[in-house]
């Protein structure tokens, strides 16, 4: 096949792959995808960053011949820097060293130990460890490599061009979009912020703190005092860096809007009712309302209405004494990620409708309790069957009354 390679700097081209029809990955919902990896010419050697998925060899690769093509030069590359072993990242590693088997591998640790059972064929494969000030000299050009474990697992990494302040940093600062321009001022901004905000909130989320001492880290060692781009291996190449190292500090630090997400599934209609009522109320104190219906709305968008809310409302109908199973997904995925992991602790206030005994109302609370919120149990609200006028106007005073705490 052919495709293009674009030159991101001196003798540093992408050439990663475009996955157009992408739609879900790991239960992520996503406008497409894209699987950066960079070449970068040295002097005396030629280094890739990164690599492609399962599947996409031949794109890179015609990428890569593409790049060899514009430096007029024979294809040889003589260092591969592996900066994380997720799938999307190394899938293709096996192919690439049919076609380069004399190539040195470098990676953290922990990428060393994980790599090997991932692609068994690689169990012989000779790799460097590097650790956090380890260079690579590619001929007047240098790598400093930084270990970043938990951004997002425990063996990423990121690789540093010297010379062009130039951050590679793998799965960090990244957004999970398919666009046929490869910079940050090629988009519209507000869509930028709003995939890397879900990409933070889905993927980086949990490890907050780190993300803070890794940014103070970088700057006590002076890394980030000439840098130029941000290139992830998700997503656009941030020509302007400080805007997302900004937000990423933002969001880490636990810093919301005055915005509240109301969540909610329905049987017969009850809880739809006073979830409308609820954010009716929210709206009245001229609070920005996000309204998910779980049935339709991914995890993933949710989550990321979230993260710079300053209260939740969750409501879901009794079956069986138990919340209506669908929330199941919602209530596992918020544990998961911890949004309480920044030391803020949100607000959060659950409804329910039921026919006869009830039991949802308790079993919400625990969950969220447990994922990190502060949960205002006086606030709960409980009805039976089908709420009346003067049920919904309670709805509405409690939307009311929370957006005036936002506020406060």
């Amino acid at each position: 096949m052919k495709a293009d390679s674009v030159k991101i700097a001196d003798g540093v081209y992408w050439v990663g792959a475009l996955d157009w029809d992408a739609r879900d990955f790991h239960g992520f919902a996503v406008p497409g995808m894209t699987y950066n990896a960079y070449l970068v010419f040295g002097d005396e050697k030629t280094a890739l960053i990164d690599n492609v998925y399962d599947g996409f060899f031949p794109e890179m690769w015609a990428r890569i011949e593409d790049a060899f093509s514009k430096e007029d030069k024979e294809i040889k590359i003589d260092a591969l820097i592996i900066n994380h072993i997720e799938n999307d990242h190394i899938g293709s590693i096996p192919e690439f060293l049919e076609n380069c088997p004399d190539v040195e591998c470098y990676c953290t640790q922990a990428a060393s130990m994980g790599i090997k059972r991932q692609h068994h064929c690689l169990a012989d494969q000779e790799l460097n460890v590097i650790k956090t000030g380890d260079t690579l000299d590619l001929g007047g050009k240098t790598f400093t490599f930084i270990n970043a474990p938990m951004l997002h697992w425990p063996d990423s990494n990121f690789t540093l061009y010297n010379e062009e302040g130039i951050l590679f940093s793998n799965d960090a600062f990244g957004q999970h979009i398919c666009e046929s321009k490869r910079y940050d001022v090629d988009i519209d901004p507000g869509y930028l912020e709003l995939h890397s905000k879900r990409f933070y909130a889905n993927l980086v989320q949990l490890s907050a703190s780190m993300v803070l001492s890794k940014v103070a880290e970088m700057t006590e060692a002076g890394y980030l005092d000439n840098l130029t781009m941000i290139a992830p291996c998700h997503g656009q190449i941030w020509k302007q860096p400080g805007t997302i190292v900004d937000l990423y500090a933002k969001w880490a630090k636990g810093e919301a809007d005055e915005k509240i997400t109301v969540i909610y599934e329905t049987m017969h209609h009850s809880t739809q009712k006073m979830a409308h009522q609820i954010v009716e109320g929210i709206m009245s104190e001229g609070v920005e309302a996000k309204m998910h219906f779980i049935r339709y709305d991914p995890e993933s968008d949710i989550l990321a209405d979230i993260l710079d809310s300053k209260a939740i409302v969750l409501g879901v109908p009794t079956m069986m004494n138990n919340p209506y199973p669908k929330i199941g997904n919602m209530l596992a995925y918020l544990n998961c990620v911890s949004p309480a992991n920044t030391g803020v602790r949100k607000k959060a206030v659950v409804f329910s409708s039921k026919g006869w005994a009830g039991g949802a109302i308790a079993k919400l609370t625990a969950s969220l309790t447990e994922a990190g919120f502060d949960v205002l149990e006086d606030e709960a609200i409980e009805e039976i069957y089908v709420p009346d006028d003067n049920d919904l106007e309670k709805c509405y005073d409690l939307g009311k009354k929370l957006a005036q705490m936002v506020k406060e």
